[in-house]
């Protein structure tokens, strides 16, 4: 069974060629540590095509790497330092397969100008944790009591204004 609890990966790394198998490797290791060995081949296959574009398109290559998981939907972030680097254009067929491939995605510009491209897979109605209704006891009764009535007067004697509270706390 998936676990529930939420978990988070973070991994900084400066893109080449040599790294791009072996950060798949890292993030594999995570999701089959996460239980979520179903989801190894999507993410890292989504996670590899960027990583290779971003090795390709941009001039800087330090990238960091995400990944989110709370217990529905695995999200990857992958977010590049490179201000010029234009995803709608550089990244454009990259993107168009994230998109084919994942049950959804995105592209955000930060503060600093540096782009974040994220995509999420679902766990299948079978795999997800599974959410079990309470289902009312009849035999528990508890009787509540009516709250009090307080009248708008009464409540406004209890009204406090502020030269009051700093009177008070002196």
């Amino acid at each position: 069974m998936k676990t529930a609890v939420p978990c988070y990966y973070h991994l900084d790394v400066e893109v080449s060629p040599e790294r791009v198998e072996r950060v798949g490797r890292i993030l594999a290791a995570h999701l089959r540590h996460w239980d979520l060995e179903n989801l190894v081949e999507p993410v890292c296959r989504g996670t590899e095509m960027l990583l290779c574009a971003i090795d390709e398109h941009a001039t800087d290559k330090d990238t960091s790497i995400e990944m989110w998981w709370n217990g529905q939907h695995l999200i990857t972030a992958i977010g590049g330092h490179d201000r010029a680097l234009r995803p709608d254009r550089q990244l454009r067929g990259c993107l168009e397969r994230i998109a084919a491939s994942s049950d959804g995605w995105g592209c955000c510009t930060t503060e600093t100008g540096s782009k974040v491209i994220w995509f999420s897979q679902r766990a299948r109605a079978d795999e997800r944790v599974p959410l079990v209704p309470t289902a009312p006891d009849p035999r528990v009764s508890e009787g509540l009591d009516l709250p009090r009535v307080v009248t708008v007067a009464q409540l406004a004697g209890l009204m406090r204004t502020p030269a009051d509270l700093l009177e008070a706390a002196r």
